[in-house]
């Protein structure tokens, strides 16, 4: 894995998130068919940038994540 394949891990993440108004990783990994070390390296990426948000899911058990907007 490299910088370029991570940016475009990130940009894959991004659409799928564009898509929604927030998602958790199970759903983030469904949509974008990535594995769970793609995933996070994305969403690494991506918060790094500023672009996406996370928050707690309303019972707790879960993180979601959105895009900054």
């Amino acid at each position: 894995m490299n910088t370029e394949t991570i940016g475009m891990y990130a940009g894959s993440v991004w659409v799928a998130l564009s898509n929604a108004d927030a998602l958790g990783v199970k759903q983030i990994k469904k949509m974008t068919k990535l594995k769970d070390k793609e995933v996070f390296a994305a969403l690494g990426w991506l918060a790094r940038e500023n672009k996406i948000t996370f928050e707690e899911s309303g019972d707790g058990k879960e993180i979601l994540v959105a895009l900054v907007k």
